[in-house]
């Protein structure tokens, strides 16, 4: 199995390396299956506070089929993410992932660009709490039935959370959503996640 990891400009780290460490340690210790690859726009993203990162393909070389579920980091809008979170060939790759059923994960403002997409359209999510609930008022414009007092909500194939804090749990609950329950509990009891 394969995850695809989209890296926006101004990506938060923590919120991307959630998914690669969980993926990492259940494929390390545990045995797993799934291997993550990243993708982006440029070969080499700026990601927030100014680290740059590789990405294993860049977006138009991604075919769907050879995925099993997308994942979507948040980001600062001040580092370029929206530039990228909005771009209409992630929008579009978004909806392909839908249409196929293969679960989407998000953490924090990565939940942004799938409403925007179209395909949360009066499902349950959430996004970033903070700052006043700019942007959850912003991810209930795209018509969304927002959910302000869960820090992660799934939804069919859609999970999105509120916050860096939760990348780690929202890759777990992933890993159980492509493996099982039981899989998903021996890597974080490998990691010490208890």
């Amino acid at each position: 199995m394969k995850l695809l990891l989209f890296l926006a400009k101004g990506v938060e780290l923590i919120e991307a390396s959630g998914f690669i460490d969980v993926f990492g340690w259940d494929r390390h210790y545990n045995r797993g299956s799934v291997a993550v690859v990243t993708c982006g726009f440029m070969k080499e993203i700026i990601s927030s506070f100014n680290v740059p990162l590789k990405v294993d393909l860049l977006l138009e070389e991604v075919r769907v089929e050879d995925y099993d579920a997308l994942a979507i980091p948040g980001g600062f809008g001040e580092y370029g993410f929206y530039e990228d979170a909005y771009n209409e060939r992630l929008l579009e790759l978004i909806v392909k992932f839908h249409r196929h059923k293969k679960p989407i994960a998000s953490v924090c403002v990565g939940a942004l660009p799938i409403g925007k997409s179209g395909v949360l359209g009066g499902k349950k999510a959430t996004t970033y709490n903070l700052a006043g609930g700019k942007k959850q008022k912003q991810l209930a414009d795209f018509g969304c039935s927002l959910v302000t007092d869960e820090s992660i909500v799934v939804a069919d194939n859609i999970i999105t959370s509120w916050g860096p804090s939760t990348a780690v749990e929202v890759a777990f609950k992933l890993l159980e959503t492509l493996t099982s329950k039981a899989h998903a509990e021996e890597t974080r009891r490998h990691m010490g996640y208890q």
